[in-house]
């Protein structure tokens, strides 16, 4: 049995807590600054979390972020961040508060996502590496989870695949073996890059294949497009695994990883719904973006519209039309603000 701490009281944070406590580990979440309030209603209702509409099991402590430094007055195995990709500044300024002798313990990141720094593409766990050693930590050692996990399956335990991801193979099958249970089954890799990659840019390719129902074809009814969009959306998410293993070799990840977990199977759950393909269903329909923000999802955070903003210079740089057609098209339709339209004869 382990000690692990997660940081984060939001939806696969908590729901992480699950194959945690049912392996027996000594399992705490801890709440950011943001979520006392959540935590009191929480408790205050049976620990019901609403976000997932089930009862957190007893066994597994929840705390608010003024317990903190008091988790770490004993050895933690495996801290995990559960926190947006925007808190990742935030939660490197806490993890310095806990380190000793300039180390941390093991950390496993649930977040995904991609930045530009200095003009390069920077992976979320060479960010966090970054802000960490700049201010002293000169020993971490950071793994990342890939794979087709919504937060609400996991919190209710069904079958669920993941890849835990470590440039060192052995820590990441240590951790895999850490959290694997009957139902939450766990392989690894070191192919770090492309799993973190993969688990990225899906959140773009799933607006993508979301908007397959308005693409379909401009001269049928909506109910014939409701009923026969699967061939779009197929014809979508083949450009999209051809698209990403693309990108995914160009940030010198491995081809094969994109057909895996963090990328084929990521990107099938959530182009199957969410809030990516929620707003893809809406750009389809012909909104533009500040559109279908303003009037369908005004206060919906969209992971991959944020990710299309952030690296869209980076992109347009790097690659032209004929060789990302589809990511691109997606990309240029958030940023510039205008429908989107796909050159069809581009695909391969």
């Amino acid at each position: 049995m382990g000690k692990i701490l997660i940081i984060g009281a939001g939806a696969m944070g908590t729901a992480f807590s699950l194959p945690c406590l049912d392996n027996n580990h000594d399992t705490s979440i801890v709440g950011t600054h943001l979520e006392n309030e959540f935590i009191d209603n929480l408790k205050d209702n049976k620990n019901l979390h609403t976000s997932l509409g089930i009862h957190i099991p007893e066994g597994v402590k929840i705390l608010k972020f003024e317990n903190f430094k008091e988790i770490f007055k004993s050895n933690v195995d495996l801290i995990v961040l559960g926190v947006s990709s925007k808190g990742i500044e935030w939660v490197s300024s806490q993890l310095i508060k806990i380190a000793k002798n300039k180390r941390l313990p093991n950390i496993l990141m649930l977040t995904k996502g991609l930045s530009i720094y200095e003009n390069n593409y920077e992976l979320l766990v060479e960010k966090l590496k970054r802000l960490l050693t700049s201010k002293g930590i000169t020993e971490v050692n950071i793994s990342a989870v890939g794979g087709p996990c919504l937060a609400a399956g996991l919190a209710n335990r069904v079958h669920s695949s993941v890849v835990i991801a470590n440039k060192d193979i052995q820590t990441a099958k240590k951790i895999a073996d850490m959290v694997n249970t009957s139902y939450y089954h766990t392989s690894y890799s070191d192919d770090l890059n492309g799993v973190e990659v993969s688990a990225a840019i899906k959140n773009i390719f799933s607006m993508a294949v979301g908007a397959a129902k308005g693409l379909c074809s401009n001269n049928v009814s909506d109910d014939i497009r409701k009923k026969n969009y699967l061939n779009t959306a197929s014809a979508l998410i083949k450009q999209s695994i051809h698209e990403m293993e693309i990108f995914v070799e160009h940030l010198k990840g491995k081809k094969e990883t994109v057909k895996g977990l963090a990328g084929l199977g990521d990107l099938y759950v959530s182009s199957g719904g969410g809030r990516n393909a929620k707003m893809g269903s809406y750009i389809g329909e012909g909104l533009t973006f500040s559109e279908a923000k303003k009037t369908k999802m005004e206060k919906v955070t969209v992971e991959g519209a944020d990710l299309a903003i952030e690296i869209a210079k980076k992109i347009n740089e790097d690659f032209d039309e004929k060789t990302l057609p589809l990511m691109i098209a997606m990309i240029n339709a958030i940023t510039k603000d205008k429908k989107l339209e796909l050159n069809w004869d581009l695909f391969r």
